[in-house]
C-alpha cells in the first residue's frame, strides 16, 4: 500500500516536472533561455523543452508594435511653441539583446522617441514642420534606429499625426497666407500690364510707319461705336490722317 501511494507521488512528480518543461510558443514568438542565470540560447517558434529549476525562458514577441507618442511641446527654430504627437513602428529583431540590453525595450524605445522627437523637431522652422513632414518622418525615424538597434529593436517608420498650434499663431499664418496671396495676384497684374504695354507699343510702330493702316484702323473704331450707341456720336477726324489722301489729288 505504501509502495503504491510512492508510486502515485512519483507518477504525479514526473507529470508536473514534463508539463513545467515545456514551452510552445507561435511562429511570432521566441524563447530567449537562462541556464541558472546564464543566456544560454534563443528557441522558437514550437515545443521547446527546457529543464525545470535550472533555466528559465523569457517570451518576446517579434511583431511590429505601433506605438504612439504622447503629445510634446516642442520649440521650433524659429522660436514658435507647438505640440506634436507621433507613431512608431518598431520590432524586436535580436531577442537576446531586447531582453538582456534593456530592462523594458518597449518602454525605453517610448522615451527615446519622446526625446528624439523634441531633439529633431527643435533643429527646424515652423514651415519645415507643416510642409515637409517626409524628410522630418525619415530623421526621427534614423535617429531612432541608431540608438534602438544596441537593444536589439529596429525602428521601421516614424509618423508625424499632429502639429497643434496656438489661436494666435494660426492667424498670424493665415495673414501671412493672404498676404501671399495678394503679392501673386499684384504680380500677376503687373505681369500682364507688362506684356499689353509691350504689344500695345509693337502695334503703335506698325501704324505708325502705314498712314493707310491708321485711317483703317480709325474706321474701325467708327463702326464699333456706331454699332453700341444708337445716338447720334460726333467724332472728330484728325487731319493727320486725311492730309496723306488730299496731297495726292494736289496737282
Amino acid at each position: 500500500m505504501i509502495f503504491e501511494s510512492a508510486f502515485g507521488v512519483v507518477i504525479v512528480f514526473v507529470i508536473f516536472i514534463v508539463l513545467t518543461s515545456m514551452r510552445v510558443y507561435r511562429e511570432y514568438e521566441r524563447g530567449v533561455i537562462f541556464t541558472l542565470g546564464r543566456f544560454t540560447s534563443v528557441k522558437g517558434p514550437g515545443l521547446v523543452i527546457i529543464i525545470p529549476f535550472f533555466q528559465q525562458a523569457v517570451k518576446v514577441d517579434l511583431r511590429t508594435i505601433a506605438m504612439e507618442v504622447p503629445p510634446q511641446d516642442v520649440i521650433s527654430r524659429d522660436n514658435v511653441s507647438v505640440k506634436v504627437n507621433a507613431v512608431v513602428y518598431f520590432r524586436v529583431e535580436d531577442a537576446s539583446r531586447a531582453v538582456i540590453q534593456v530592462v523594458d525595450y518597449q518602454n525605453a524605445t517610448s522615451q527615446l522617441a519622446q526625446t528624439t522627437l523634441r531633439s529633431i523637431l527643435g533643429k527646424h522652422q515652423l514651415d519645415e514642420m507643416l510642409a515637409d513632414r517626409e524628410k522630418l518622418n525619415a530623421d526621427i525615424r534614423s535617429a531612432l534606429d541608431a540608438q534602438a538597434t544596441s537593444w536589439g529593436v529596429t525602428v521601421a517608420n516614424v509618423e508625424i499625426k499632429q502639429v497643434d498650434l496656438t489661436e494666435s499663431m494660426v492667424r498670424a499664418i493665415a495673414r501671412q497666407a493672404e498676404a501671399e496671396r495678394e503679392r501673386r495676384a499684384k504680380i500677376i497684374h503687373a505681369e500682364g500690364e507688362l506684356q499689353a504695354s509691350e504689344k500695345l507699343y509693337q502695334a503703335a510702330n506698325t501704324l505708325a510707319k502705314e498712314p493707310q493702316a491708321m485711317l483703317l484702323r480709325y474706321l474701325e473704331t467708327l463702326t464699333v461705336i456706331g454699332a453700341e450707341k444708337n445716338t447720334t456720336v460726333v467724332f472728330p477726324l484728325p487731319m493727320d490722317l486725311v492730309a496723306p489722301f488730299l496731297n495726292r489729288n494736289k496737282p
